[in-house]
């Protein structure tokens, strides 16, 4: 009676799926899902590799993991070029009362060395929660390593635009978090609209809409 052969690999079923489904992101031009597919499955054929003792399989893979490295550097150099460009549009839908999504992991990517100015459009900012939600978010700002420099020319300069003239405890409120905010080297300046329905945030000429 012949021995059942071995079962297929866990690691190779996995790295399949995921660099199949990266494949059709790719086909989708949906580049920046399938660059995360392409690097996951990336990492499971390298994993792949090293349990793999058969020379020709390792031919065939070595082959495999170096097509899709090619690739995945490709699209990594066209999502680089449109960011430098002005050009990339990345959408991230949110669900009602869905959890996991900070303001890092939602601003971070786009808030390197080089930003200087940050452009925000909001007229929902009226209550105590809502001042809040706008304190963490500048909490995020001076987190970041662009935040601390040494001169008052290298500031980060943030421009809040409010709906309306501006009520009591919405001024007193953001006037307290305006002073903060200049001890960490934010300067923060405050506008008001009545022509501003929806947000939006900008850093030096691009736009996040939220």
């Amino acid at each position: 009676m012949a021995k059942p052969g071995p079962g297929p690999d866990p690691g190779g079923v996995a790295a399949v799926t995921v660099l199949k489904r990266a494949v059709e992101l790719d086909a989708e031009s949906r580049y920046p899902q399938a660059l995360v597919c392409y690097q996951e499955g990336i990492d499971l054929l390298l994993q792949v590799l090293k349990g793999t003792k058969d020379d020709t399989k390792k031919c065939n893979l070595r082959k495999k993991i170096s097509d899709y490295m090619d690739r995945a550097e490709n699209i990594k150099k066209y999502l680089d070029q449109e960011k430098e460009d002005g050009k990339y549009h990345k959408q991230i839908k949110i669900e009602e009362n869905a959890t996991g999504f900070s303001y890092e992991s939602l601003f971070q990517e786009y808030l390197n060395e080089t930003v200087r100015e940050v452009w925000i459009e909001d007229p929902y900012i009226r209550h105590t929660h809502q001042l809040y939600n706008f304190l963490r978010f500048c909490e995020m700002l001076i987190k970041r390593p662009f935040t601390r420099f040494s001169s008052s020319k290298e500031n980060l300069d943030v421009m809040l635009q409010l709906e309306g003239f501006g009520k009591a405890q919405q001024i007193s409120g953001l006037e307290e978090i305006k002073a903060s905010l200049r001890n960490h080297g934010v300067l923060l300046e405050l506008e008001y609209s009545s022509s501003i329905h929806d947000r939006e945030i900008r850093e030096d000429g691009r736009g996040i809409e939220s």
